[in-house]
C-alpha cells in the first residue's frame, strides 16, 4: 500500500509541473476568433470584431483569401500572416457550422455508432467520430475539443455498466488516468504550436497524418493477431513482449486483481503518457492505450477495453476544461452525438457479454483500417491548403468523396459486426439455457 501511495504522491507532482510547463494558456498569438462585420473588395480589407478584445478592428485579406466565401457576423477562426507587416489574413475558417437537417441525422448516427464502438471496445470510439466530424465540415481542433468534451459523460455510463459485469481493473484504470491527465498537457500544448504556426490547416493535416500513422501499424497489428487467434482456434494468447515487461522487476511493481498482472509502475507510465497526448491531439487514445494493456502489459481484451473507459472519462473532464477555456467547444455537437452515444455505449456493453475477445480486436483492427483510407484521402488537399503542392478542384472532389465514402463503410462495418455478434451470442446463449438439465425444473 506504501508503495501505491508514493507512486500516486510522485504522479501528481509530476502533474502539478507539467500544468505550469504544458498549460494550454491563450490562444495562438497568430490566431483571432471573431466575426466578420464588412468587407472591403478596393482595399482588401474586412472589419474584424476580435472575442479576445472586444474591440473592431481592420484587416488585410491576403491574396490566398477568397473574399466571396467569406460570410459575415458569424464565428470564425482567423489564422494570421506573421513574417509580414500588419495585420494580414492568410485564411479563414468557420468555427460553428449550421446545423441543417442533413448535419443533424449524420451527427446522430456518427454518435450512436461511435457509443456503440465504445461500449464494445473501449476505444471512446472517437477514432471514427472526429473523421465524421471534419468530413461534416467542422475545423480539426473543434472537433478534437468537441469529441472530447461528449466522451467523459459517455464513458462514465460505460465504465459504470461493464464494471457492473466485473470487467473493470478499477486500480488499473486510475494508475493510467494519472500519467494520461499529463499526456493530456503535453497534447494539448503541441495543438496550441501547430495552430499557432500553421493555422487551421496545418491542425487539419496533423490530425489526418497522426490518423493514418497510428491506424495502420496499429489497426494492423490487432487485426492480424485476432485474425490468427480466431483461425487457430486458441484462445487468448498473453504476447512476448507483455510476458518479458512482466519479468522486468523495477520497483515499484504493481498488482491489478481484476487484470491478474503484476507489472512495473515504470511501464504502465509511457501507455498512460501516450494515451493522453492522443486524446488531447487528435481526440483519440482509446486505440493506444487498449493495445498498449493488451500487449505490453498482458491484460485480457475484455478488461483491456472496459478499464480503457475508466481512463476515458478521466482524462476526457480533464481536457474538457482545458479547451472549453480556449473555446473552441460547440456545444451544440456535443450534446447531439452525446445523446445517441450514451444508447450506443449502453448496447456495445451488453454485446461483450455475448462475444469471444478476438471479436473485439476484429472489430478494432477492421475500422482502424477503414478510417485510416477515410483520413489520408485527405491530406493531398490539406497540402494544397498549405501550399505545399496542388490538387485541382475535380481531383479534390474525388478525393473528399473517397474519404466520405469510406467513413461510411466503417461506421457500417462496426454496426454489422456488432449487432452480428450480439444476436449470435445472444441466440447461443439461449439455445444452452434451453438444453441445460436443469431447465425447466422447479
Amino acid at each position: 500500500m506504501n508503495r501505491i501511495v508514493a507512486i500516486l504522491m510522485a504522479l501528481l507532482l509530476f502533474l502539478s509541473f507539467s500544468s505550469a510547463a504544458f498549460a494550454a494558456g491563450p490562444p495562438p498569438k497568430n490566431l483571432k476568433k471573431g466575426d466578420f462585420l464588412e468587407i472591403y473588395p478596393e482595399t482588401r480589407t474586412a472589419l474584424f470584431k476580435d472575442v479576445a478584445t472586444v474591440e473592431s478592428i481592420v484587416l488585410t485579406l491576403g491574396d490566398s483569401v477568397d473574399m466571396d466565401k467569406i460570410v459575415l457576423n458569424k464565428k470564425v477562426m482567423a489564422t494570421m500572416d506573421e513574417s509580414g507587416a500588419g495585420d494580414v489574413v492568410n485564411s479563414v475558417s468557420i468555427m460553428f457550422l449550421d446545423l441543417t437537417l442533413s448535419r443533424f441525422i449524420a451527427l446522430i448516427v456518427v454518435g450512436l455508432v461511435g457509443g456503440l464502438l465504445s461500449g464494445f471496445i473501449g476505444s471512446g470510439g472517437a477514432f471514427v467520430m472526429t473523421p465524421a466530424m471534419m468530413s461534416l465540415g467542422i475545423p480539426g481542433a473543434v472537433a478534437v475539443a468537441s469529441n472530447m468534451c461528449h466522451k467523459f459523460p459517455k464513458a462514465m455510463v460505460g465504465a459504470y455498466k461493464r464494471y457492473k459485469y466485473g470487467q473493470v481493473d478499477l486500480k488499473l484504470g486510475i494508475v493510467m488516468a494519472l500519467s494520461a491527465i499529463v499526456g493530456v498537457q503535453i497534447g494539448i500544448h503541441i495543438q496550441t504550436l501547430i495552430m499557432n504556426a500553421w493555422g487551421n490547416a496545418g491542425s487539419n493535416l496533423y490530425v489526418s497524418i497522426v490518423f493514418v500513422l497510428v491506424l495502420v501499424v496499429v489497426g494492423g497489428y490487432v487485426f492480424s493477431d485476432a485474425r490468427k487467434i480466431a483461425k487457430g482456434g486458441l484462445g487468448e494468447q498473453t504476447s512476448k513482449l507483455a510476458l518479458r515487461m512482466q519479468k522486468i522487476n523495477l520497483a515499484p511493481m504493481m498488482y491489478f486483481k481484476t487484470a491478474n498482472i503484476r507489472i512495473s509502475a515504470w511501464i504502465t507510465i509511457p501507455i498512460g503518457l501516450a494515451t493522453g497526448m492522443l486524446a488531447a491531439t487528435i481526440a483519440v487514445g482509446g486505440f493506444v492505450g487498449v493495445p498498449g494493456m493488451i500487449y505490453v502489459f498482458g491484460v485480457s481484451a475484455l478488461i483491456a477495453s472496459a478499464t480503457e473507459l475508466v481512463v476515458a472519462f478521466v482524462m476526457g473532464a480533464y481536457g474538457s476544461v482545458q479547451w472549453a477555456l480556449s473555446g473552441l467547444i460547440d456545444i451544440r455537437v456535443t450534446l447531439l452525438i452525446l445523446s445517441a452515444s450514451l444508447i450506443g455505449v449502453q448496447l456495445g456493453a451488453i454485446g461483450t457479454t455475448y462475444v469471444k475477445d478476438y471479436t473485439i480486436k476484429i472489430v478494432m483492427g477492421s475500422v482502424m483500417l477503414i478510417v485510416a483510407v477515410s483520413r489520408g484521402a485527405q491530406i493531398p488537399v490539406y497540402l494544397d491548403q498549405l501550399g505545399i503542392m496542388t490538387v485541382n478542384s475535380s481531383a479534390a472532389t474525388v478525393l473528399e468523396s473517397i474519404s466520405f465514402w469510406a467513413l461510411v463503410a466503417a461506421l457500417g462495418t462496426a454496426g454489422v459486426i456488432i449487432t452480428g455478434a450480439m444476436i449470435k451470442g445472444m441466440k447461443q446463449a439461449k439455445k444452452e439455457v434451453q438444453t441445460s438439465p436443469s431447465h425447466g425444473k422447479i
